[in-house]
């Protein structure tokens, strides 16, 4: 089992930026990859970002020159760094991991960010 437990949302103007960060436990050996996704009102849950454990990331299309995800490996930490952020970026942002013997994904609670004009 792994449990992730984000934190750093909140209300910015556009233009500003945010860094959210979350925190893995439990069965970390076992973390393959963890990512960043959002899903805003009456929309799909969508990925933002991707770091695998080889340091190989992916990103959304959207995001690529505003979004960087950073990790402490030592603190077991992943932080989505979000600047130039726009009022589209508003959404629950969800932590996952992908991990485990038997390969699953894990989420977060989420963290709300809002993105005012």
């Amino acid at each position: 089992q792994v449990q992730l437990v984000e934190s750093g949302g909140g209300l910015v103007q556009a233009g500003g930026s945010l860094r959210l960060s979350c925190v893995a436990s439990g069965s970390i050996f076992s973390i393959r990859a963890m990512g960043w996704y959002r899903q805003a009102p009456g929309k799909q849950r969508e990925l933002v970002a991707l770091i695998a454990s080889d340091g190989s990331t992916v990103y959304a299309d959207s995001v690529k020159g505003r979004f960087t995800i950073p990790r402490d490996s030592a603190k077991n930490l992943v932080y989505l760094q979000m600047n130039s952020l726009k009022p589209e970026d508003t959404a629950v942002y969800y932590c996952k991991a992908v991990a485990g013997r038997i390969i699953r994904d894990y989420w977060g609670q989420g963290t709300q960010v809002t993105v005012s004009s």
